[in-house]
């Protein structure tokens, strides 16, 4: 779930280790959203300028944001070698 208020929004993301080295971040709460980095630290940092790029591309064109609830879920899976 995205928050939204004018001081602060809060983003899940999900970051992911590329399998050609450094770390791949979407953001599945805005569609397309999505950036990339050497270092985790680096792809969080990209991540955050990504979204502020996103909401403010759709701002501009005044487009609606569509904005996906998204949550995180852990499964358990019993007696899988």
């Amino acid at each position: 779930m995205a928050i939204i208020n004018r001081k602060n929004s809060i983003f899940p993301v999900i970051l992911e280790e590329d399998e050609t080295g450094g770390y791949v971040v979407i953001n599945p709460s805005l569609e397309g959203c999505y950036s990339q980095g050497e270092t985790i630290e680096e792809a969080l940092a990209n991540i955050k300028e990504a979204t502020e790029l996103c909401l403010k591309d759709a701002k501009s064109n005044k487009n609606n944001i569509k904005i996906k609830d998204v949550s995180l879920h852990l499964i358990s899976l019993k007696n899988y070698a």
